[in-house]
């Protein structure tokens, strides 16, 4: 009687937890990429950006107090980190249909309920070897909001390819499996949430393909050109997060309190302690990863920061929204079989979603050897090919 209390009033003190977590007062402003524009004028290389700062609440309205914005760059080879490129930054808003020069001051800013606020950021480079030497930029964007929840400071990053607008040769390394199948990895550049996934995919593998092959995608690469990565800073981490990352390997994407936390934000406190008990339990009579089926998908496609290629490996990634329908959209127009993959150099493959559940088993038998690579290789895109 006395355990079946002490279960009782554990559970009534987790599901009150997960009930505050949910409903806390909290930011829910999101800033969200448009595009961007590259163009030469006076001289200078110029790059236009356009973002949106949305308000998703019904009710409340948000001050943005302050943002600044900053560049990292890189070479193309190897993601090599470059410093010392001078530019001229210019930023704007749009008010009442027109836009305005803030003069690199951002005053406080009200962004009402429902509503939006556009925002450009003109970069001005005059190193006449810019373009030459870098092809991408890594914009880090620090900014506070402030309103009913106190005061939230937040990062956000997008990745710019400089090359993006270029027709470049397309790369293709080819891959013994086994006598009767071969993988054809195919190299593409760094991706970010600026390419549109389903697009992307086709005009790297157009030309390429051929009848009855079987397109696969890693699930990090798609989940990435869907903008689903986050800052470990944006991350409110709690007693909790800490408390239960404790329960796994020092190599787990929730070993720590932050990535924790971004499962505890989606399926709640009281289902992951839930599925720890359960989980514990099954391990003693030699049944392992209950866990991961009791909590689905979310916990298992989470990656830790440096989990994937630098600039990424200081966010979480986490797993892409609505794969059934990108194979469903890219095998239509490729008319071939598309998967989206979870695959590790350990031997495990994961397919999370498929076109044609018939080439599930296939896929889990000829990936095994991993042939898109755990590193910095960039070939996402892997066909699987029966030999002639």
């Amino acid at each position: 009687m006395i355990l079946i209390n002490i279960f009782l009033v554990l559970l009534i003190f987790l599901i009150i937890s997960d009930l505050y977590i949910k409903n806390s007062p909290k930011s829910k402003l999101n800033l969200v990429p448009i595009n961007y524009k590259i163009k030469k004028k006076d001289g200078l290389n110029e790059l236009i950006i356009d973002l949106k700062i949305t308000n998703k609440s019904k009710t409340k309205e948000t001050m943005v107090s302050n943002i600044n914005f900053e560049l990292d760059c890189f070479k193309s080879k190897g993601n090599e980190y470059c410093q010392n490129f001078n530019y001229q930054q210019d930023i704007y808003i749009y008010e009442n249909n027109k836009i305005k020069n803030l003069n690199n001051y951002w005053p406080t800013t009200i962004i009402k309920s429902n509503s939006e606020l556009f925002v450009r950021i003109i970069y001005k480079f005059s190193n006449d070897n810019f373009r030459k030497k870098i092809k991408y930029l890594w914009l880090k964007i620090y900014w506070e909001n402030y309103g009913h929840f106190g005061i939230s400071n937040n990062k956000d990053c997008f990745l710019i390819n400089l090359d993006g607008q270029k027709q470049r040769p397309k790369e293709v390394f080819e891959i013994p499996i086994n006598n009767k199948y071969k993988a054809l990895a195919i190299k593409t550049d760094l991706l970010g949430c600026f390419d549109n996934p389903v697009n992307t995919v086709i005009e790297y593998c157009k030309g390429i393909i051929e009848e009855n092959d079987i397109l696969t995608i890693g699930e990090s690469p798609l989940a990435i050109m869907q903008n689903r990565y986050i800052s470990p800073q944006n991350l409110k981490y709690s007693l909790f997060s800490k408390a239960l990352c404790y329960f796994f390997h020092p190599t787990s994407s929730l070993a720590t309190a932050c990535g924790m936390q971004l499962l505890i934000n989606r399926i709640g406190v009281t289902r992951i302690t839930f599925a720890l008990f359960v989980g514990y339990l099954f391990k003693l009579v030699g049944i392992k990863g209950m866990f991961y089926r009791l909590t689905g998908s979310e916990s298992s496609l989470i990656d830790d920061i440096s989990g994937t290629v630098t600039p990424y490996d200081k966010s979480i990634v986490m797993g892409p929204l609505n794969a059934d329908l990108f194979c469903k959209e890219v095998s239509n127009y490729l008319n071939i079989d598309v998967a989206v993959v979870d695959v590790n150099d350990l031997g495990g493959v994961k397919v999370l979603a498929s076109s044609n559940k018939k080439v599930n088993k296939i896929l889990k038998k000829h990936l095994l050897s991993n042939p898109a690579g755990n590193g910095d290789e960039k070939t996402p895109i892997v066909l699987i090919r029966e030999k002639k």
